[in-house]
């Protein structure tokens, strides 16, 4: 592909990533202006949450570096940190695959090479859909406690997919290169890289469970219930929500998944749980578009400020 096809490539996909996304946030506004109009909220608890978040994110964005790292490259903090928030775009975009790509080409932009660049983006994702589903079996012992067979079933599903991550891998890699037409390339995956990644991401879903209970709190949530439970609560929603491919950002998925969840868990009632719901839907997909969309803009005001050269 001639540079300049894949320059208006890459522009025409930043323009998707974003209306997909901006156009999330505009059609939730009024569904939490009318659920937040009875409700007194505490917006000291939905910063401490919000900061709690963006530790996540950077303990994320380091996982990610040091991912790289685990292939023997080497990626700025400030780099790493731009092309992962511009690349979250994607997943509001159906197919969550453009993601895990929009990562791969932007690092190697930065001079990672194909291999690390790829390899870290797919193992990252991989990883972290399997933490999150040995955060939900650590944590949610209060529902889980009823399906003892199920929870007996999710855990040979967890080892057998640390087993197999290696095909698990390759098989993204082909489904990748089939939806864009992209070549990927991708070497032997080196274990420290499947440590660093497992580490790093369940560590960062422990934090958004803290988060959600913070955010639960502020829009009403009863402070009956202890961490592990809103942990559980929030990852099972989340992870269910990104699972659906053709959900952007898994909308209306996750909601669903997580007023059930919530109710199930006794964390607050079926009305509450649709506030807190239909809250934090906006709440975090602000969270993870705004910081996206600005690095694009400012991204592309510095490449129109700099002189052509002759």
């Amino acid at each position: 592909m001639q540079p300049n096809h894949w320059r208006l490539l890459r522009t025409v996909a930043a323009i998707l990533f974003v209306a997909f996304a901006v156009g999330i946030v505009a059609g939730q506004w009024d569904d939490v202006r009318r659920a937040t109009a009875n409700i007194e909220i505490s917006w000291s608890q939905i910063a401490l949450a919000t900061g709690i978040v963006f530790v996540a994110y950077a303990l994320l964005i380091e996982t990610w570096r040091r991912t790289v790292a685990a292939w023997g490259d080497k990626l700025g903090w400030l780099d790493a940190a731009r092309i992962w928030f511009i690349s979250n775009l994607g997943r509001y975009v159906p197919g969550k695959v453009w993601q895990i790509g929009a990562m791969g080409v932007m690092a190697e932009e930065r001079g990672v090479s194909a291999i690390a660049a790829t390899g870290s983006a797919i193992v990252v994702n991989i990883v972290s859909i399997i933490a999150g589903v040995g955060v939900v079996v650590a944590t949610g012992g209060r529902i889980l406690a009823r399906y003892a067979g199920e929870v007996a079933a999710l855990a040979a599903v967890l080892v057998a997919a640390l087993v197999l991550l290696p095909l698990g891998v390759k098989l993204a890699v082909r489904l990748y290169k089939r939806i864009s037409g992209r070549e990927l390339q991708f070497g032997a995956l080196p274990p420290r890289a499947l440590i660093v990644a497992l580490v790093g991401t369940s560590a960062a879903w422990l934090l958004y469970g803290i988060a959600f209970r913070f955010f639960a709190l502020a829009v009403g949530a009863p402070p009956n219930a202890g961490l592990a439970s809103y942990t559980a609560a929030y990852t099972f929603s989340y992870l269910l929500g990104y699972l659906v491919l053709l959900a952007p950002g898994g909308i209306g998925v996750r909601e669903g998944a997580l007023v059930a969840s919530m109710t199930q868990l006794g964390l607050a009632s079926g009305g509450v749980a649709t506030v807190v719901a239909v809250t934090s839907r906006l709440w975090l997909t602000a969270l993870e578009v705004f910081p996206g969309v600005l690095l694009l803009a400012f991204g592309a005001s510095r490449r129109t400020a700099q002189p052509i050269s002759e």
